[in-house]
Protein backbone atom coordinates (compact mmCIF):
# COMPACT_ATOMS: atom_id res chain seq x y z
CA UNK A 1 0.00 0.00 0.00
CA UNK A 2 1.71 3.29 -0.83
CA UNK A 3 2.27 5.77 1.56
CA UNK A 4 0.26 9.24 1.78
CA UNK A 5 1.87 10.08 5.02
CA UNK A 6 5.21 11.83 3.81
CA UNK A 7 4.14 15.42 4.17
CA UNK A 8 2.15 16.45 7.30
CA UNK A 9 1.61 20.49 6.59
CA UNK A 10 3.27 21.09 10.16
CA UNK A 11 6.86 22.25 8.39
CA UNK A 12 8.07 20.23 11.21
CA UNK A 13 11.41 18.90 9.33
CA UNK A 14 11.93 14.89 9.10
CA UNK A 15 13.24 12.57 6.79
CA UNK A 16 11.20 10.17 4.45
CA UNK A 17 11.79 7.87 1.78
CA UNK A 18 9.75 8.40 -1.34
CA UNK A 19 7.68 4.87 -2.45
CA UNK A 20 8.80 4.46 -5.76
CA UNK A 21 7.50 6.17 -8.87
CA UNK A 22 4.44 4.75 -10.93
CA UNK A 23 5.83 2.99 -13.93
CA UNK A 24 5.08 5.83 -16.04
CA UNK A 25 6.56 8.30 -14.50
CA UNK A 26 10.32 6.92 -14.25
CA UNK A 27 12.99 8.05 -15.23
CA UNK A 28 16.10 6.75 -16.45
CA UNK A 29 18.94 9.43 -15.05
CA UNK A 30 22.11 8.10 -13.26
CA UNK A 31 22.00 10.28 -9.55
CA UNK A 32 24.45 12.57 -9.24
CA UNK A 33 25.85 13.75 -5.66
CA UNK A 34 24.33 17.82 -6.39
CA UNK A 35 23.25 19.20 -4.53
CA UNK A 36 25.37 18.92 -1.37
CA UNK A 37 23.60 17.20 1.79
CA UNK A 38 21.52 19.27 3.84
CA UNK A 39 23.38 20.74 6.99
CA UNK A 40 20.60 22.88 8.27
CA UNK A 41 16.77 23.27 8.02
CA UNK A 42 15.90 26.84 6.31
CA UNK A 43 13.75 29.12 7.96
CA UNK A 44 11.52 29.54 5.07
CA UNK A 45 8.56 28.00 5.48
CA UNK A 46 8.64 27.69 9.22
CA UNK A 47 5.37 29.37 9.97
CA UNK A 48 3.47 27.76 7.49
CA UNK A 49 0.62 24.85 8.49
CA UNK A 50 -1.91 23.55 5.60
CA UNK A 51 -4.83 22.46 6.22
CA UNK A 52 -5.94 18.36 5.24
CA UNK A 53 -6.68 19.01 1.82
CA UNK A 54 -3.50 20.81 0.96
CA UNK A 55 -1.67 18.26 2.46
CA UNK A 56 -3.05 15.22 0.46
CA UNK A 57 -2.92 17.37 -2.28
CA UNK A 58 0.99 17.55 -1.98
CA UNK A 59 1.28 14.54 -0.86
CA UNK A 60 -0.35 12.85 -4.24
CA UNK A 61 2.12 15.14 -6.09
CA UNK A 62 5.00 13.83 -4.85
CA UNK A 63 3.87 10.00 -5.14
CA UNK A 64 2.49 10.19 -8.73
CA UNK A 65 5.33 12.43 -10.05
CA UNK A 66 2.97 15.06 -11.22
CA UNK A 67 3.24 18.85 -10.94
CA UNK A 68 0.91 20.40 -8.29
CA UNK A 69 -1.16 23.27 -9.91
CA UNK A 70 -2.90 25.67 -7.14
CA UNK A 71 -5.32 28.51 -7.21
CA UNK A 72 -6.77 30.64 -4.63
CA UNK A 73 -7.01 34.05 -3.87
CA UNK A 74 -3.90 36.38 -2.98
CA UNK A 75 -2.66 35.70 0.09
CA UNK A 76 -4.06 32.16 0.60
CA UNK A 77 -0.42 30.88 0.56
CA UNK A 78 0.05 29.81 -2.81
CA UNK A 79 3.63 30.07 -2.61
CA UNK A 80 4.13 30.03 0.29
CA UNK A 81 3.52 26.19 0.35
CA UNK A 82 6.56 24.81 -1.48
CA UNK A 83 8.56 26.54 0.91
CA UNK A 84 6.64 24.18 4.15
CA UNK A 85 7.00 21.39 1.86
CA UNK A 86 10.78 21.62 1.03
CA UNK A 87 11.50 22.26 4.59
CA UNK A 88 9.54 19.35 6.05
CA UNK A 89 11.02 16.75 3.61
CA UNK A 90 14.71 18.68 3.51
CA UNK A 91 14.20 18.90 -0.59
CA UNK A 92 16.86 21.90 -0.07
CA UNK A 93 16.78 25.46 -1.13
CA UNK A 94 13.79 26.04 -3.53
CA UNK A 95 14.45 27.06 -7.20
CA UNK A 96 11.49 29.96 -8.17
CA UNK A 97 10.65 30.93 -11.91
CA UNK A 98 8.55 33.93 -11.65
CA UNK A 99 6.49 33.87 -15.01
CA UNK A 100 6.23 37.30 -16.66
CA UNK A 101 4.31 37.76 -20.12
CA UNK A 102 7.71 37.50 -22.15
CA UNK A 103 8.66 34.37 -20.27
CA UNK A 104 9.83 31.21 -22.78
CA UNK A 105 10.61 27.25 -21.75
CA UNK A 106 13.77 28.28 -22.60
CA UNK A 107 14.17 30.97 -19.71
CA UNK A 108 13.63 27.96 -17.30
CA UNK A 109 15.75 25.08 -19.13
CA UNK A 110 18.97 27.43 -19.20
CA UNK A 111 20.42 30.56 -20.25
CA UNK A 112 23.52 31.07 -22.91
CA UNK A 113 24.76 34.46 -23.69
CA UNK A 114 26.02 34.14 -27.10
CA UNK A 115 26.02 38.53 -27.34
CA UNK A 116 28.34 38.65 -23.96
CA UNK A 117 30.95 35.82 -25.26
CA UNK A 118 31.32 37.58 -28.78
CA UNK A 119 31.82 41.44 -26.92
CA UNK A 120 34.37 38.33 -24.49
CA UNK A 121 35.72 37.45 -27.90
CA UNK A 122 36.06 41.16 -29.47
CA UNK A 123 37.68 42.43 -25.85
CA UNK A 124 39.83 39.98 -25.20
CA UNK A 125 40.98 38.56 -28.86
CA UNK A 126 40.05 34.54 -27.60
CA UNK A 127 37.56 32.83 -27.91
CA UNK A 128 35.72 32.28 -24.29
CA UNK A 129 34.82 28.46 -23.73
CA UNK A 130 30.80 28.32 -24.23
CA UNK A 131 30.13 27.53 -21.13
CA UNK A 132 31.47 30.15 -19.31
CA UNK A 133 28.26 32.01 -20.52
CA UNK A 134 26.04 28.79 -20.22
CA UNK A 135 23.85 28.53 -16.95
CA UNK A 136 20.91 26.50 -16.10
CA UNK A 137 17.66 27.76 -15.55
CA UNK A 138 15.24 26.79 -12.56
CA UNK A 139 13.47 24.15 -14.14
CA UNK A 140 16.79 22.65 -15.82
CA UNK A 141 18.69 22.72 -12.41
CA UNK A 142 15.09 21.14 -10.89
CA UNK A 143 15.30 18.14 -13.74
CA UNK A 144 19.45 17.18 -13.10
CA UNK A 145 19.29 13.67 -12.14
CA UNK A 146 19.50 14.72 -8.11
CA UNK A 147 19.54 12.13 -5.16
CA UNK A 148 16.10 13.58 -4.05
CA UNK A 149 13.86 15.66 -6.18
CA UNK A 150 14.43 19.47 -6.39
CA UNK A 151 11.32 21.61 -5.14
CA UNK A 152 10.09 24.23 -7.71
CA UNK A 153 8.26 27.08 -7.67
CA UNK A 154 6.63 27.88 -11.20
CA UNK A 155 4.84 31.40 -10.33
CA UNK A 156 2.01 33.01 -11.89
CA UNK A 157 1.66 30.63 -14.75
CA UNK A 158 -1.52 32.28 -16.19
CA UNK A 159 1.06 35.40 -16.68
CA UNK A 160 2.81 33.65 -19.65
CA UNK A 161 2.19 33.33 -23.18
CA UNK A 162 -0.55 31.16 -24.38
CA UNK A 163 1.76 28.29 -25.53
CA UNK A 164 3.67 28.32 -21.88
CA UNK A 165 1.59 25.49 -20.51
CA UNK A 166 2.06 23.14 -23.56
CA UNK A 167 5.47 23.59 -24.01
CA UNK A 168 6.02 22.36 -20.40
CA UNK A 169 3.86 19.42 -21.26
CA UNK A 170 6.75 17.38 -22.98
CA UNK A 171 9.27 18.50 -20.76
CA UNK A 172 6.88 17.66 -17.78
CA UNK A 173 6.13 14.43 -19.84
CA UNK A 174 9.96 12.72 -20.34
CA UNK A 175 11.56 14.33 -17.58
CA UNK A 176 14.34 15.58 -19.78
CA UNK A 177 15.38 18.33 -22.11
CA UNK A 178 18.66 18.53 -24.90
CA UNK A 179 20.88 22.09 -24.72
CA UNK A 180 21.76 22.11 -28.57
CA UNK A 181 24.79 24.46 -27.92
CA UNK A 182 26.33 21.81 -25.95
CA UNK A 183 25.28 18.66 -28.23
CA UNK A 184 27.20 20.17 -31.42
CA UNK A 185 30.26 20.07 -29.09
CA UNK A 186 32.70 17.47 -29.32
CA UNK A 187 33.34 17.00 -25.66
CA UNK A 188 31.20 14.01 -24.26
CA UNK A 189 30.87 16.09 -21.58
CA UNK A 190 30.73 19.46 -19.85
CA UNK A 191 30.65 21.27 -16.85
CA UNK A 192 27.59 24.01 -16.57
CA UNK A 193 26.45 26.46 -13.57
CA UNK A 194 23.04 25.48 -12.28
CA UNK A 195 20.70 28.12 -11.24
CA UNK A 196 20.82 28.72 -7.59
CA UNK A 197 24.57 29.09 -6.74
CA UNK A 198 27.82 28.79 -8.75
CA UNK A 199 28.16 25.24 -8.82
CA UNK A 200 28.93 23.20 -11.60
CA UNK A 201 27.94 20.05 -12.70
CA UNK A 202 29.04 17.77 -16.00
CA UNK A 203 26.36 17.60 -18.95
CA UNK A 204 26.81 14.52 -20.90
CA UNK A 205 26.31 15.82 -24.21
CA UNK A 206 23.95 18.08 -23.77
CA UNK A 207 21.32 16.39 -22.35
CA UNK A 208 19.66 16.59 -18.91
CA UNK A 209 17.47 13.36 -17.49
CA UNK A 210 16.24 13.93 -14.40
CA UNK A 211 16.00 10.46 -11.84
CA UNK A 212 13.38 11.58 -9.75
CA UNK A 213 10.46 13.95 -10.86
CA UNK A 214 10.81 17.41 -8.60
CA UNK A 215 8.10 18.90 -7.16
CA UNK A 216 6.64 21.27 -9.54
CA UNK A 217 4.23 23.55 -7.58
CA UNK A 218 2.54 25.80 -10.46
CA UNK A 219 0.88 29.07 -8.33
CA UNK A 220 -2.64 30.58 -10.88
CA UNK A 221 -4.47 33.78 -9.93
CA UNK A 222 -7.37 32.04 -12.19
CA UNK A 223 -7.32 34.58 -15.07
CA UNK A 224 -6.94 32.35 -17.55
CA UNK A 225 -8.34 28.71 -18.53
CA UNK A 226 -5.26 26.14 -19.26
CA UNK A 227 -5.42 23.06 -22.06
CA UNK A 228 -7.06 20.10 -20.78
CA UNK A 229 -4.03 18.51 -21.54
CA UNK A 230 -2.17 20.33 -19.10
CA UNK A 231 -4.76 20.34 -16.68
CA UNK A 232 -4.74 16.82 -16.78
CA UNK A 233 -1.31 16.43 -16.29
CA UNK A 234 -1.28 18.70 -12.77
CA UNK A 235 -2.79 17.59 -9.59
CA UNK A 236 -5.33 20.59 -9.07
CA UNK A 237 -6.04 21.98 -5.58
CA UNK A 238 -7.71 25.75 -4.40
CA UNK A 239 -6.09 26.70 -1.60
CA UNK A 240 -8.46 27.69 1.03
CA UNK A 241 -9.93 31.17 1.85
CA UNK A 242 -8.67 31.49 5.52
CA UNK A 243 -11.31 31.48 7.93
CA UNK A 244 -11.20 33.89 11.41
CA UNK A 245 -9.32 31.67 13.32
CA UNK A 246 -6.57 30.99 10.90
CA UNK A 247 -6.25 34.36 10.51
CA UNK A 248 -5.36 34.61 13.99
CA UNK A 249 -3.47 32.20 13.69
CA UNK A 250 -1.75 33.75 10.95
CA UNK A 251 -1.04 36.96 12.77
CA UNK A 252 -0.13 34.69 16.18
CA UNK A 253 2.63 33.10 13.58
CA UNK A 254 3.81 36.46 12.20
CA UNK A 255 3.51 38.66 15.32
CA UNK A 256 3.30 37.21 18.26
CA UNK A 257 0.19 35.76 20.27
CA UNK A 258 -0.55 39.41 22.21
CA UNK A 259 -0.81 41.40 18.79
CA UNK A 260 -3.39 38.82 17.64
CA UNK A 261 -5.47 39.09 20.61
CA UNK A 262 -5.22 42.55 20.56
CA UNK A 263 -6.35 42.51 16.68
CA UNK A 264 -9.07 40.34 17.69
CA UNK A 265 -11.54 43.45 16.29
CA UNK A 266 -9.50 44.06 13.56
CA UNK A 267 -9.08 40.36 12.03
CA UNK A 268 -13.00 39.89 12.19
CA UNK A 269 -13.27 42.93 10.12
CA UNK A 270 -10.54 41.88 7.54
CA UNK A 271 -12.75 38.46 7.51
CA UNK A 272 -16.01 39.88 6.76
CA UNK A 273 -14.56 42.05 4.03
CA UNK A 274 -12.68 39.40 2.98
CA UNK A 275 -15.81 37.00 2.69
CA UNK A 276 -17.30 40.15 0.58
CA UNK A 277 -14.94 41.12 -2.55
CA UNK A 278 -12.79 38.31 -2.60
CA UNK A 279 -10.10 40.81 -3.20
CA UNK A 280 -7.81 41.28 -0.62
CA UNK A 281 -4.81 39.37 0.76
CA UNK A 282 -4.01 38.15 4.52
CA UNK A 283 -0.62 40.88 4.31
CA UNK A 284 -3.22 43.60 3.83
CA UNK A 285 -4.12 41.84 6.97
CA UNK A 286 -0.63 41.48 8.79
CA UNK A 287 0.39 45.21 7.47
CA UNK A 288 -2.76 46.87 9.35
CA UNK A 289 -2.43 45.26 12.59
CA UNK A 290 1.28 46.09 12.61
CA UNK A 291 0.65 50.02 11.99
CA UNK A 292 -2.56 50.31 13.99
CA UNK A 293 -2.96 47.95 16.78
CA UNK A 294 -2.11 49.67 20.03
CA UNK A 295 -1.19 52.88 18.44
CA UNK A 296 -4.94 54.14 18.09
CA UNK A 297 -8.10 54.15 19.92
CA UNK A 298 -10.77 51.22 18.44
CA UNK A 299 -13.37 53.88 17.24
CA UNK A 300 -10.38 56.94 16.45
CA UNK A 301 -10.95 58.57 13.30
CA UNK A 302 -7.55 57.77 12.37
CA UNK A 303 -7.58 54.13 12.83
CA UNK A 304 -10.89 53.87 10.74
CA UNK A 305 -8.77 56.06 8.00
CA UNK A 306 -5.71 54.16 8.19
CA UNK A 307 -7.79 50.50 8.11
CA UNK A 308 -9.63 51.77 4.52
CA UNK A 309 -6.32 52.37 3.29
CA UNK A 310 -4.58 49.44 4.12
CA UNK A 311 -7.53 47.05 3.35
CA UNK A 312 -8.49 48.77 -0.59
CA UNK A 313 -9.49 45.85 -2.51
CA UNK A 314 -6.41 44.12 -5.28
CA UNK A 315 -8.88 45.90 -8.10
CA UNK A 316 -7.79 48.62 -9.76
CA UNK A 317 -9.26 52.29 -9.35
CA UNK A 318 -11.51 53.64 -11.92
CA UNK A 319 -12.10 57.44 -11.37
Amino acid sequence: MTDLNLYTGTSEPHSVTLPPAPPWRRFAGAAMAHPAEITEDPVAGAEFNADQPTVEAVNAALVLRRPLLLTGRPGSGKSSLIYSVARELRLGPVLRWHVTSRSTLQDALYRYDAIGRLHAHNLEGRTPKLTEYLRLGPLGTALLPSRRPRALLVDEIDKGDIDLPNDLLDVFERGEFHIPELTRLAADREEVRVDDSDDVVEIERGRVLCAEFPLVVLTSNGERDFPPAFLRRCIRHRMPDPEDQDLAAIVARHLGKSHADAAATLIADFAERAAKSKALATDQLLNAVHLVTGQFPVDSPERRRLVDLLFKQLTSDHP
